[in-house]
């Protein structure tokens, strides 16, 4: 009996003593705080490369007037009294490199259909009809400026320098046989653009825009070797509403962009 009450009294005062000996050993978890949000890094627009396009414009050209030297009596120098072209179509095409989103430069060449051209001559008492054609080629180097894309457009504007070859059928007058062989030559030529693209799939863009091309006088006509020629005109203004497609090789803002990268955020560990 006194045995069995030591060995009790012993198990609880070594149980009492051990107690506190196991809670110092026992360590509670590490508290882990989720760290805050990283900032959202937009990828860079990466584009550039060359590009193909095809245009097609209906254009105005304003006739400046025209002289012509005459043999007399008395010889001298005249001018068309009257003179006007019609409007006309043209198709071009021309190869380009992008720069970057917002530069770039191309080389384009655009056939000018025939316009008939009605004018009128005044030689002392003498008035008369003339009719002819004119056609050309414009040649020119030009540089674009994009301006940003909203809903998907893309404003642009830009400025080209070059030239033009010019071809005059014959200048006749309808009521008689006489007629002066006309004349084609190279002339200086310039023009300013405005407009805005539009994807149509990733690589093609829909190019909608107006030109303002002028264009250097120069021979219109040579002598009929019996009164008149040669005849100069005094050059073209012109107006262009223009629409084409553009294809590009190289990266192309059209293509989908990567989402912006936001870092895995990193854990932070507190005791």
């Amino acid at each position: 009996m006194f045995n069995t009450a030591r060995r009790a009294l012993f198990a609880a005062v070594f149980a009492g003593a051990a107690g506190p000996v196991f809670a110092a050993d026992f360590v509670e978890p590490q508290v882990v705080e989720q760290a805050p949000p990283q900032p959202a890094y937009e990828q860079p627009v990466d584009v550039g490369g060359w590009y193909i396009r095809g245009d097609v414009d209906y254009h105005w050209s304003k006739f400046s007037g025209a002289d012509y030297i005459t043999y007399g009596p008395p010889p001298g120098t005249n001018s068309f009294s009257s003179g006007s072209l019609k409007g006309a179509f043209s198709a071009g095409a021309g190869v380009g490199y992008q720069i970057n989103e917002h530069f770039r430069t191309d080389l384009t060449g655009d056939y000018w259909f025939k316009s008939n051209f009605d004018g009128g001559t005044a030689d002392l008492d003498t008035t008369s009809v003339e009719v002819s054609k004119m056609s050309a080629f414009l040649l020119l180097a030009n540089a674009y400026a994009d301006l940003g894309t909203y809903h998907g457009i893309t404003p642009y504007v830009g400025a080209g320098i070059g030239g033009a070859h010019i071809k005059w059928d014959d200048v006749r007058d309808p009521n008689t046989t006489e007629f002066n062989p006309g004349s084609s030559n190279w002339r200086f030529a310039y023009a300013l653009m405005a407009g805005a693209s539009y994807c149509l799939t990733d690589r093609v863009k829909l190019d909608v825009g107006y030109r303002y091309s002028h264009i250097q006088g120069g021979r219109m006509f040579e002598y009929d070797t019996t009164s008149s020629g040669p005849g100069f005109d005094h050059g073209f203004n012109n107006h262009e509403v223009r629409g084409g497609l553009r294809y590009q090789f190289g990266k192309s803002d059209c293509a989908p962009q990567q989402e912006a990268y936001v870092p895995e955020p990193e854990p932070v560990y507190t005791k």
